[in-house]
């Protein structure tokens, strides 16, 4: 009996796995040869002519890419600029803003009576207003500023990129 449980052990366990069902069936793509036959020449020119026209084209849609491409990088940087100087105007603003407040909080400490508070008040709010007023004029007169100057030479150079590929 302990030869039999020997002998069981010793030997490795070759089966084969159970082939699927759904398993595609192994073969080889059949190889054809392809015979040689003389193009006529109808045929021949018409190729040529095809891939003379592709040619073509590739170059034109190339020199177009490539025109747009430096619209685009010219456009960033005036974008870019143009973003600096609207972040500029508003930091200007701001600092106007505060000073124009701290100066105010200085003139209410000084102040000797609620009517002369009252009238440091109104002054204040009206000269704010102004202050207001003349930034935001600025701020959108810069903004529209980059904003034409951002999108017009896109316009333009797209137009006049494609219009030579058509």
């Amino acid at each position: 009996m302990a030869e039999t449980v020997t002998e069981a052990t010793s030997k490795p366990r070759t089966s084969k796995p159970a082939s699927s069902a759904f398993e595609m069936p192994k073969f080889e793509m059949p190889k054809f040869e392809i015979p040689k036959v003389e193009m006529p020449a109808a045929f021949r020119e018409f190729a040529e002519r095809g891939v003379a026209q592709c040619k073509d084209t590739y170059e034109k849609m190339k020199a177009a890419a490539e025109e747009a491409t430096d619209v685009l990088e010219t456009t960033y940087s005036t974008a870019t600029k143009g973003a600096s100087d609207y972040g500029l105007k508003v930091i200007e603003a701001t600092r106007t803003n505060t000073n124009a407040a701290f100066d105010f909080f200085g003139e209410l400490i000084t102040a000797k009576s609620p009517s002369e508070l009252i009238e440091l008040s109104s002054s204040h709010a009206r000269r704010q207003f102004e202050a207001f007023t003349q930034q935001g004029k600025e701020l959108t007169a810069l903004a529209q500023k980059v904003a034409t100057e951002t999108s017009e030479p896109i316009k333009n150079g797209m137009n006049k990129a494609f219009s030579k590929v058509g």
